[in-house]
């Protein structure tokens, strides 16, 4: 399975903020971007460059694709999704991305970011309905009642991660019990519940030349 293997703080350089792929070391003062803020390469610091409306389009299609870790490939097969369902296709499209499994994980806090999100998926930490899915691409639905493995050392490390998450609100249309490690989706996401600043309509401007 392909996956981006480079430093992901060039990543945030790229687009201009910060995505968070690195969870809570994204805070802290050795933030790469926090030194850096400018666009990687021997011509990033000579200014943002003004951006045609292809450009911006572009970029937004980037900064979605690597905050929720996806490639090009599998982003196209969303909106391709996303454009043969009932409904705003932005919406749904970013509805999409939010319920995949990997990014749950994370938004519950179970995992300190994506990148970990899918990786505790991959290693079998996480039950769907009592069924184990170790697919991080698994998109849930409404009344799915997600639970980590009873293995000790799973346990250890999602209570670790649930500790450093504290601060992080959980969004509304998840319910969580922090003590017994379980959730479940009591609706579907919306755009509202995305804390990240996206111009969704840019991306379909862009699919749909």
């Amino acid at each position: 399975m392909a996956r981006y293997i480079n430093a992901v703080c060039r990543l945030c350089r790229r687009e201009g903020e910060k995505l968070f792929l690195k969870g809570p070391k994204c805070n802290t003062p050795k933030c790469t971007f926090a030194k850096r803020s400018f666009a990687p390469g021997q011509h990033g610091q000579k200014g943002k460059p003004k951006l045609s409306n292809y450009g911006s389009q572009l970029r937004e299609k980037q900064k979605v694709k690597r905050t929720y870790g996806v490639l090009e490939r599998q982003f196209r097969r969303y909106f391709k999704i996303a454009s043969k369902t009932k409904g705003v296709t932005g919406r749904v499209l970013l509805q999409l991305l939010e319920r995949r499994l990997d990014n749950v994980i994370f938004r519950l806090g179970f995992a300190a970011s994506r990148p970990q999100g899918r990786q505790l998926v991959r290693h079998n930490f996480i039950y769907v309905n009592s069924r184990r899915v170790n697919i991080p691409s698994f998109l849930v639905k409404k009344e799915d009642l997600i639970q980590v493995a009873t293995k000790e050392r799973c346990q250890k490390k999602v209570k670790e991660n649930i500790e450093f998450s504290k601060d992080r609100t959980v969004p509304s249309w998840l319910e969580i019990d922090a003590q017994g490690l379980k959730a479940k989706i009591t609706r579907l996401p919306e755009k509202e519940d995305i804390p990240a600043t996206i111009q969704e309509q840019l991306i379909v401007e862009l699919y749909s030349k």
